[in-house]
């Protein structure tokens, strides 16, 4: 059997830890500890979501969808992400305001048309606090106006997506609602892992006249790395989609030079400097820079 039609335990055994984590933070942790701590639970539900949808840990690819069917972050349906998020591995698309699905520039043209508030709202978000803070629910407003959209079209991939979703969020609820957690608690602490995912993807694209030049390579090896399962070596993963979390570290290590040749040395050495550098101040305009001005 080929290396990569082996079933991936170590991953299958993560999924249930994380499992099993979110049970007993719900069940035995006082709610001060339980929130901020299944707020982690839920990032890492989030990077293993990654995973699955990638084709991780097993072959069967229902298998790995079964296996995240419960949607302990609450708000994106699985479906949903898988379909958005391979279409932006479409590398000559990264950054595009309309063909990138995970793009956070506008078209410079919507930009002007914009009241000032959402302009503010807007500038805010492309702080590291601001990404952490209003991320999920300006990057949530935003998805399910999509969605809306697309459903009244009549797309039946989105009415499926949602009807699962709906189904999943339910049993989550209702695992909840057996705990001494109180549901909005728990929905608290869904918003907190969704930020905490936005450390990740804050910076992980940038603008630049080519593609293979436009993702990120953070060099960080402490547990920011750990709960993103190693996606913060991104221009690698990007280059590499098919292969598996642990397998990231030591393809970047053997293969630094390329990397950072491929993506012209936008790097990082961790997320403490991204944190020095951005926390307060804006990376990068919310108008794409690049894009044509009309």
């Amino acid at each position: 059997m080929s290396e990569r039609m082996k079933p991936e335990w170590g991953t299958f055994t993560l999924i249930l830890a994380c499992y099993a984590a979110w049970l007993v933070v719900i069940f035995s942790l006082p709610l001060c500890l339980a929130i901020p701590i299944m707020g982690i639970v839920a990032a890492l539900h989030s990077s293993l979501t990654h995973e699955a949808l990638h084709g991780h840990p097993f072959r069967a690819k229902w298998l790995n969808e079964a296996l995240m069917a419960l949607p302990l972050t609450l708000f994106i349906p699985y479906n949903r992400f898988r379909d958005l998020h391979l279409a932006h591995h479409r590398d000559a698309g990264l950054t595009d305001p309309y063909d990138d699905p995970e793009s956070n520039f506008l078209d410079p043209v919507v930009w002007r048309t914009l009241p000032g508030w959402q302009k503010l709202f807007l500038t805010a978000n492309n702080t590291l606090l601001g990404r952490i803070v209003l991320g999920p629910a300006i990057a949530q407003f935003a998805f399910l106006r999509g969605e809306i959209w697309g459903a009244l079209r009549g797309d039946r991939t989105i009415l499926l997506a949602w009807a699962l979703h709906l189904c999943g969020v339910a049993m989550v609820l209702w695992v909840v609602a057996q705990s001494p957690m109180p549901i909005w608690g728990y929905v608290l602490s869904a918003y907190i892992g969704l930020g905490l995912v936005k450390i990740r993807t804050f910076l992980e694209h940038r603008a630049h006249e080519r593609s293979r030049a436009r993702t990120v390579i953070v060099e960080d090896r402490g547990p920011l790395a750990l709960l993103f399962l190693n996606n913060n070596l991104h221009v690698v993963h990007h280059m590499h989609p098919n292969a598996p979390w642990y397998r990231l570290p030591a393809l970047y290590r053997h293969g630094k030079d390329r990397y950072l040749a491929c993506n012209e040395t936008y790097v990082y050495r961790s997320y403490a400097q991204i944190f020095r550098e951005y926390f307060w101040r804006a990376k990068d305009p919310v108008a794409h820079p690049l894009w044509p001005k009309g």
